[in-house]
């Protein structure tokens, strides 16, 4: 089952739309579903809209990569960041039987 979409900061939208201005290739680290992680590189075509989906940015090679699932986009923190960020350090919240 697909996580239900979050809103993006609007600022977020400046990164992308800047990497799609200057047909730079952009390197994507991300959820694919669930905890999935998965990266991608390539030019960034275009930000999509699917109804009832979400939004996705459109790479180049026909990858799309849903918005609100970016960890990290060319090295800066994406709107899943601290979703990653938490599930990374989740072993370090338990005592790991050393009560």
């Amino acid at each position: 089952m697909e996580a239900r979409y979050l809103p993006v900061d609007p600022d977020y939208y400046e990164i992308i739309e800047e990497a799609i201005l200057e047909k730079s290739t952009a390197s994507i680290h991300y959820f694919e579903s669930g905890t999935t992680l998965r990266n991608a590189k390539g030019r960034i075509k275009e930000i999509t809209v699917k109804p009832k989906q979400g939004e996705f940015v459109s790479l180049e090679n026909g990858k799309k990569i849903r918005l609100d699932r970016i960890i990290v986009f060319n090295g800066k923190p994406g709107p899943a960041f601290d979703e990653y960020d938490s599930y990374a350090l989740a072993c370090l919240d338990c005592t790991g039987g050393m009560d």
